[in-house]
């Protein structure tokens, strides 16, 4: 990555007065209609048009799923990569330019799957970057195959009499390493809480992990609707710390549960309800965790003569 020089960003590009939601808006999202991506899309452009993000300077990175098309559908740069390897890409464009804003865009396959060795160090490095896991439980774009978050029994193509393993809770594991420091959970269809997770993700200083629980109209239909259905299926985490949401829209959710984000051994407690429940809201964050992004940003806007005056005396060493 040293070639991505801060040198070459010095091109003087006017900025706008202000940019409206169509400035972060490129072709027509192509995901099959009632897909909870299509509301995630639009959460984010609505989270980029809020905080005024410079789109020159907004980064969206996936590996391969469904919702890995999403860099194709923001008007920012993207990188839309080779399956699981996002968060290294990420990581990179991150740890050479501090000053852009970056976004992970994975999926339960890509990440939890391929990707689940990069998704542990990215959680240790604790670059500041937000990372949203799509999670609708299937491979849906490879047409209904057993993804590592399919609940256990379920029938796909690769597993017709039922899936035989128990599912990773992505929550839990992510709980579960050395320097976490944001782990959050909401789902597509409430929009409130959607946006407001996002916004408490992107201020968060860290690395922010948000799990989207995200309807899949198509192969795991019967999955989602008792939970999009029944009011008693989820569970609101609650706290003046936590994911705020306004009287009003919090009156729409029948259960809620008191809980304080700096309580790692009760966000791991909570975790596990989610095999009876659905918790949604912000279960940990550390705003001191060590981060290495300002770790390699330390020789950033060195002068390139003093660069080469380093390299030359390190091979000084080795003359004969």
């Amino acid at each position: 990555m040293i070639s991505l020089k801060p040198d070459f960003c010095d091109i003087e590009i006017p900025e706008k007065e202000h940019y409206s939601i169509e400035d972060y808006s490129s072709s027509k999202a192509r995901w099959c209609s009632g897909c909870g991506a299509h509301t995630i899309l639009h959460s984010v452009q609505k989270l980029c048009t809020d905080e005024q993000l410079p789109p020159e300077k907004t980064v969206f990175v996936s590996g391969i799923g469904c919702s890995s098309r999403f860099p194709h559908y923001m008007k920012t740069y993207g990188f839309h990569g080779l399956h699981g390897r996002a968060f290294p890409v990420a990581s990179g464009v991150k740890f050479r330019r501090p000053d852009l804003h970056v976004f992970v865009i994975t999926g339960d396959g890509d990440c939890c799957s391929i990707g689940a060795g990069h998704w542990v160090h990215a959680i240790r490095y604790n670059m500041k970057m937000v990372v949203l896991l799509f999670d609708n439980s299937i491979y849906g774009l490879t047409k209904k195959q057993t993804s590592p978050t399919s609940p256990l029994g379920t029938h796909t193509n690769t597993h017709p009499t039922g899936s035989v393993l128990p599912p990773i809770n992505p929550i839990q594991s992510t709980l579960g390493l050395a320097n976490v420091s944001f782990v959050a959970q909401t789902v597509d269809w409430k929009p409130a809480h959607l946006n407001a997770t996002l916004k408490k993700a992107y201020d968060h200083p860290g690395l922010a992990f948000v799990r989207i629980v995200q309807r899949c109209p198509i192969w795991m239909r019967e999955n989602y609707e008792p939970t999009v259905k029944d009011p008693d299926a989820i569970t609101v985490l609650n706290h003046e710390n936590g994911i705020v949401l306004e009287e009003q829209a919090l009156k729409k959710f029948r259960h809620i549960q008191e809980h304080d984000p700096s309580n790692l051994v009760k966000a791991r407690e909570i975790a596990e309800l989610v095999k009876s429940t659905t918790p949604i809201g912000l279960f940990y964050q550390n705003k001191e965790g060590t981060r290495y992004d300002e770790y390699g940003a330390h020789n950033l806007g060195v002068p390139v003569e003093d660069r080469i005056d380093a390299i030359n005396s390190l091979m000084d060493k080795y003359a004969i």
